[in-house]
């Protein structure tokens, strides 16, 4: 019997992001894994699950600006009621080790475990089209404030959309509104820190009075 995708419960039980990484890997028994793969095998919840695999490495340093580009790609897509990820040739053959997809589920579900534990399926308008444009639209600018750099401005946005993905992959409308107000949250403090910086640099430049 082939594994249920995310969001199914039936292969095994625990922390939410490892189970799914498991599933995916369990789909996929290749070495490596490609994007294009994932978006085709789970659908309408393929956004979710590519969000949620682009965005986990966010969370390390230096790391964030190089999976902008294909979040905001994917955010678009899923804001303007795209129903599964279309992704171009350059990013659908980009593959990662089974290996370190499993290394870095284990590593990040430590970091995440009590937002986990209130994971699972249930419904609301969050679970629906409107919350999956909402969903959309906030990882497009959670994606700018990933490429844009500044001191402390990656962890916050990336942490929201994480969750937000986590609720929109398990259909968790509540789990989803809570990481919608997160996302928010992290990205209004990143934008103000990128326009402080900006205000400085300018006044240091001798622009501003």
């Amino acid at each position: 019997m082939p594994p249920p995708g995310p969001g199914g419960h039936g292969a095994s039980e625990g922390a939410p992001i490892t189970r799914i990484i498991a599933e995916v890997a369990a789909t996929f028994p290749g070495e490596r894994i490609s994007l294009g793969e994932m978006a085709g095998a789970f659908g309408d919840r393929g956004f979710g699950l590519l969000i949620l695999l682009l965005c986990l490495p966010s969370l390390l340093p230096g790391m964030a600006s190089v999976f902008g580009l294909p979040m905001l790609l994917l955010g678009l897509q899923m804001g303007l009621g795209w129903r599964q990820p279309q992704l171009p040739g350059f990013l659908a053959r980009k593959t990662v080790r089974r290996t370190d997809l499993l290394r870095l589920a284990s590593a990040s579900s430590r970091g995440l475990r009590f937002v986990e534990r209130f994971v699972r399926p249930r419904p609301g308008w969050c679970a629906g089209p409107l919350g999956d444009r909402m969903v959309g639209w906030l990882t497009v600018y959670a994606a700018l404030m990933l490429i844009l750099p500044g001191p402390g401005t990656n962890g916050p946005p990336a942490f929201g959309t994480i969750i937000m993905a986590l609720g929109v992959v398990e259909q968790d409308s509540r789990v989803t509104a809570a990481g919608l107000v997160v996302t928010l949250a992290g990205c209004l403090f990143a934008s103000g820190v990128l326009l402080a910086l900006c205000w400085m640099g300018l006044r240091a430049l001798g622009w501003l009075f």
